[in-house]
């Protein structure tokens, strides 16, 4: 089978048009990365009004064409996003979500590579890491271009709250979020990087430490962001959109940018074939290559326990 070139990247469909689906089509449209961008939602109105709405915005800043459409309107397409499932709710954790959209998506991943056989699959559905594994079970294609949203949202959210106690850009923070995207995911302190040095060492430089009580607050913001979100205003939608188009954007031009996303890996933590988090070079083919940032002790025995329990809720679904 011949793969999709860099050219074909121009298109992306998006399945699940609903508020996280519409959100990655919009900041894609923004970002002015793409060609065209094709929405498809078992509710065609739905679909099409997204689509309307997003592409009165994209006159102000790019040209990307935004349209609704039909499976067969994803031929061509060199990523498609699959946000198609049901809405997480109040109280629910992602893994609860599991049964409801793993049967969701025994319908979807087929009827994408029906049409578009090359293309990169990028998982948005909840809870990613295990929507990963279905995915990849589903549709036989290799890991590599089975690539979950996973961290790259709660890695955003670490880095902005060092970034907001430090006083600096996120952007100049360099930390990762490993492992499950929820309950158990493991933030990377030890690998923790302000422009060249440790959090530690810049902290304390710029007279910020990190104490205890500091790190556990931002320990809590990240890994009840989503609770707090949603029974504000019911879901998230524009973290994680943004986050999806960060994603195409690498693929699209071919960047290699590391980036904490999801995959069913070989191993790691010594737990066998399980999709989470870790940082991984992402380019025009997919997952280059993964990464395994150092980490102490402590860490370590989290990632695996985090890494268990997705192996274990994985195996459990029947496909």
């Amino acid at each position: 089978m011949e793969f999709f070139s860099k050219e074909r990247m121009m298109k992306v469909g998006i399945v699940g048009a609903g508020m996280v689906g519409s959100a990655a089509g919009y900041a894609l449209a923004m970002l002015g990365i793409v060609h065209e961008i094709v929405l498809v939602d078992m509710n065609d109105a739905l679909a099409i009004a997204q689509a309307e709405d997003i592409s009165h915005a994209v006159p102000f800043l790019s040209a990307t064409v935004v349209r609704a459409g039909q499976y067969a309107d994803l031929d061509g397409a060199g990523v498609v996003i699959l946000a198609a499932g049901v809405s997480q709710k109040p109280g629910e954790t992602r893994l609860e979500l599991l049964g409801r959209n793993a049967a969701v998506f025994r319908q979807v991943v087929g009827r994408v590579l029906d049409v578009a056989p090359g293309c990169i699959l990028l998982i948005a559905t909840n809870p990613v890491d295990v929507m990963t594994q279905v995915a990849t079970r589903l549709s036989g294609i290799d890991a590599s271009r089975v690539i979950g949203s996973g961290t790259i949202l709660d890695t955003a959210r670490f880095r902005s709250l060092v970034g907001r106690h430090l006083g600096i850009s996120p952007q100049s923070v360099h930390a990762y979020v490993l492992g499950e995207h929820g309950d158990s995911e493991v933030l990377g302190w030890s690998s923790a990087r302000a422009g060249s040095v440790s959090l530690l060492s810049f902290a304390s430089q710029v007279g910020r430490p990190l104490t205890d009580d500091i790190r556990n607050q931002i320990d809590d913001g990240v890994r009840n962001a989503a609770y707090k979100i949603i029974s504000g205003k019911g879901s998230t939608y524009y973290g994680i959109g943004s986050g999806l188009a960060r994603i195409v954007k690498a693929i699209a031009q071919d960047q290699r940018d590391v980036l904490s996303v999801s995959m069913v890996t070989r191993e790691v933590a010594g737990v066998r074939d399980v999709a989470l988090s870790i940082p991984r070079i992402i380019g025009a083919q997919g997952v280059l290559s993964d990464l395994v940032p150092d980490m102490n002790a402590d860490e370590r025995q989290a990632l695996r326990r985090s890494a268990e329990l997705l192996k274990e809720r994985a195996d459990a679904v029947p496909l």
